[in-house]
């Protein structure tokens, strides 16, 4: 069954291409980051296993939470003795998986009250200056920083797993809905009708010795469903607007409040904290400011109003909160052991199959506990970031 080492994979991008594959050594379900990492590490520590990627999208997923990450690693977010662990994404990332938007920038972690670490925010905003018109240094007068946090786009992430997994062996299927099944999966591979309606065109059975479930948050759904297995994760919706204050390539990360405020395309991205799982069947819907209708959902505006004495512009017309929920992005976030501080993690739901959660805490930890599932399914001992 295996795929020669020195073998690119193959790509099915549309039904036009025949399908004609029963059987993989592995199946991965999800081209996400998380995925499509399992993917590329698990072909290079063992060369000879048939895999295969199936996506319902493109690569990478396009309408996942990968593509809406914060795109911000730091050490503050790695639980204690994980350090060792998350320098070893940083390496990944900086390296050949990342992308030209790589950047170090320091983050600034804002806070009412004291905390360990912490120095006063007036004298911290001295060293970084282009934060200064952000922050109320008296609602917020206390502050940590990390000098070696870096921004990224985990986006590029997976794109670049994605095809390094396809150049070392791996096959991918793309526009594909996957089901599990006893023994393997049951993949619909989709098209669209003259009236732009997406339906199944055909339907193929793969058998697999190992499934990985990289589907973010519909991946404990998906185990749930199909296989009566359960499990304690959750999922969120969160959101991220757009605040329209200059920034450039030296302006830091700040995080107050649970809110980080990421420097992006000349200006910053806001990424809201994760309260609690939303509830099954919950439907993302807008809230409402002064009266009037706001694509912003009201958890997050909550949160927002929350922060506009300690942050002044947020309440100023740079803060984007759109007309309706399709202005502001969004997208389902899973929430390993149903928790917003959990970091990522891989369980075996059944046999042979693994669930792989990213999470709050992915940009940080994400690809080294992909990697730890491929090592797994590998049989290899030892992990990289343990050495030395």
């Amino acid at each position: 069954m295996g795929t020669g080492a020195g073998r690119a994979g193959r790509v099915w991008a549309h039904v036009g291409q025949a399908f004609t594959e029963a059987e993989y050594d592995v199946v991965i379900l999800g081209a996400g980051r998380m995925g499509t990492a399992c993917a590329l590490f698990l072909r290079r520590l063992a060369p000879g296993v048939r895999l295969l990627i199936a996506e319902r999208g493109g690569l990478p997923n396009e309408e996942g939470a990968t593509i809406l990450a914060p795109g911000v690693w730091t050490l503050l977010d790695a639980p204690p003795g994980r350090e060792g662990e998350a320098r070893w994404v940083h390496a990944q990332v900086a390296g050949e998986l990342g992308d030209t938007q790589f950047r170090p920038r320091a983050l600034l972690d804002l806070h009412a009250g004291v905390v360990p670490g912490a120095r006063s925010t007036t004298a911290t905003l001295a060293r970084f200056p282009e934060a200064a018109p952000l922050i109320d240094p008296a609602a917020l007068p206390f502050a940590r920083v990390d000098e070696e946090a870096v921004t990224y786009r985990p986006g590029s992430v997976a794109l670049a797993c994605g095809q390094g997994a396809v150049r070392a062996g791996a096959d991918l299927l793309l526009n594909t809905h996957a089901h599990l099944v006893r023994g393997g999966v049951r993949l619909d591979r989709l098209t669209v009708t003259n009236t732009h309606e997406v339906v199944t065109h055909e339907t193929h059975e793969v058998r697999a010795g190992v499934v990985v479930v990289a589907l973010g948050a519909d991946g404990p759904h998906a185990a749930e469903h199909d296989l009566g297995a359960h499990t304690a994760h959750g999922r969120a919706y969160r959101q991220t607007p757009r605040l329209n204050v200059p920034s450039d390539d030296w302006t830091p990360t700040l995080r107050a409040g649970g809110l980080t405020l990421r420097p992006q395309n000349g200006g910053f991205t806001l990424i809201p904290p994760v309260h609690h799982r939303d509830p099954q069947g919950y439907l993302p819907t807008g809230g409402r400011l002064t009266g009037v209708p706001v694509g912003v959902r009201r958890e997050t505006l909550e949160d927002l109003i929350a922060l506009m004495d300690a942050l002044p512009p947020l309440a100023t017309e740079a803060l984007e909160v759109g007309r309706s929920l399709a202005d502001v992005p969004g997208a389902w976030l899973a929430l390993p052991g149903g928790r917003a501080d959990a970091p990522p993690l891989h369980e075996e739901v059944a046999p042979g199959v693994h669930l792989l959660l990213g999470g709050p805490l992915a940009d940080t930890l994400g690809l080294s506990v992909a990697y730890d599932l491929a090592a797994r399914v590998a049989g290899v001992e030892g992990r990289p970031w343990e050495e030395g």
